[in-house]
């Protein structure tokens, strides 16, 4: 084990080198201008997500797309993943991390668009789309969506299956005393009895969680941030300055390069926003939506949820709280993420409980439905159900297991993911921009498209 888990430290190194990061955030910069700036249109895009759009055509309702995709994306890597950067990057890591999100939403908006632009109906109506049929329909290029199809299937037991699983035993064991044993068979339980009815189900159960956990964490960090109120300012100075600064980050810190905290920074912050990895448009072509502009400003604003609300507030808790307590151990993401939250006396550690609970659950819901419209671009329905019962299994595996690699592991997959993807979204951002200019440029968001 600790030669694969060697093995995948430099493979992951390899792969969130000074090349990935450029081509990450090139892509989040180069969309950014070329799209004008979409991230000024966040606000009508959250107006969008919660009405219905009548007589559009698709599976779910665009908040019920958006749900699933947030699901999805607010997980462990917005709590454990953020203290892993700050951990391994020094605080420099939450801006850049806050950064990847800012310039991230041009990137999942233009995600959404193509999804929506490049979809197919199958012969029960059902809307299949994401980079898959993007790179087929809209590059002609097979082999490339097939590549990126086999990368999501693989990671959905990382990112979406036994990081979350692992996530929810160890809490529930070390704050209740519950044997690992008995959560995994619960969450595999729980999850084929939602899994199984398809994406329906699925958006159903995300439309009614997401909003609550979301808003009961968000509220409970801004209370954790009025208790260290007098750390905030130093916090923030810190953040800042060591995001750029080769020197030591002192207060309680260990010191980091710049590459390390840009490095491990960005890396988690595409574990939790996923904007570029190309997971968030596979369910936003399931969208019930009258243009591809439309689904775009609502798929974009789940980047903004995610990181620019929730991981910044994840930072900020836990920098400031390392200020104002220095005894806190910062050996590893998990013990820096408890030891930061449990000093906050009454809400401190129920939060925490809660929130990587119902945060790591929700993943699991909407990367099953990743993968699973991964193996059917791959293979038909043949492999579908089978593909579901191995998931389920890997839930209990990964709840009874030391997952010591599966970081590094997931670290991997989400890069091989983005490369097709960021390619696709590179080579077809002229489709992007016609569309956008042809529905939101010259206002016409409330048409059908043609």
């Amino acid at each position: 084990m600790d030669i694969i888990n060697d093995i995948l430290t430099e493979l992951s190194g390899f792969l969130w080198g000074w090349p990935m990061i450029i081509l990450l955030l090139g892509t989040h910069l180069f969309l950014t201008i070329r799209l004008r700036f979409p991230q000024r249109h966040i606000f009508k895009a959250i107006r969008l997500s919660v009405k219905k759009d009548p007589g559009a055509t698709g599976d779910v309702s665009q908040f019920g797309s958006l749900a699933t995709a947030l699901a999805a994306t607010i997980g462990t890597g917005n709590i454990i993943g953020v203290a892993t950067a700050i951990a391994l990057g020094g605080p420099g890591a939450v801006l850049w991390c806050w950064l990847t999100g800012v310039f991230g939403i041009a990137t999942k908006y233009a995600e959404g668009l193509l999804a929506i632009k490049y979809r197919v109906q199958t012969k029960d109506g059902k809307m299949l789309g994401g980079p898959m049929y993007a790179l087929e329909r809209g590059l002609g290029w097979k082999w490339l969506a097939v590549l990126f199809a086999v990368f999501t299937a693989v990671a959905a037991f990382g990112i979406g299956n036994t990081v979350q699983a692992n996530a929810i035993a160890t809490v529930t064991y070390e704050s209740y005393g519950i044997s690992p044993y008995l959560t995994g068979t619960f969450i595999c339980l729980l999850t084929a009895a939602v899994i199984l009815g398809g994406v329906k189900s699925i958006a159903r159960v995300c439309s009614m969680l997401v909003p609550f956990m979301a808003a009961f964490y968000v509220i409970g960090c801004i209370y954790i941030l009025c208790v260290n109120a007098d750390y905030l300012w130093p916090a923030l100075k810190l953040i800042v300055r060591a995001a750029f600064s080769p020197e030591a980050a002192g207060g309680g810190f260990v010191g980091s390069t710049v590459m390390m905290a840009a490095r491990f920074g960005i890396a988690r912050g595409l574990f939790s926003n996923e904007s570029g990895m190309g997971s968030a448009p596979i369910v936003a072509a399931a969208a019930q939506t009258r243009n591809p502009v439309r689904q775009a400003l609502v798929s974009s604003s789940g980047t903004f949820w995610d990181t620019v609300i929730i991981c910044a507030l994840t930072g900020m808790v836990i920098v400031s709280s390392v200020i104002a307590y220095p005894d806190i151990d910062f050996s590893n993401g998990a013990t820096l993420t408890k030891d930061a939250f449990a000093k906050i006396p009454l809400i401190g550690r129920p939060l925490l409980t809660f929130g990587l609970l119902t945060f790591a659950f929700s993943t699991i819901l909407g990367w099953s439905y990743y993968a699973e419209r991964a193996v059917e671009y791959l293979s038909g329905k043949r492999w579908v159900l089978a593909y579901r019962i191995v998931f389920i299994i890997a839930l209990f595996i990964g709840s009874v297991m030391n997952l010591a690699v599966v970081w590094n592991l997931a670290d991997c997959m989400n890069a091989l993911m983005a490369i097709p993807n960021l390619i696709s979204l590179l080579l077809l951002n002229g489709v992007i921009v016609y569309e956008t200019r042809k529905f939101l440029w010259e206002g016409r968001l409330d048409e059908s498209e043609e």
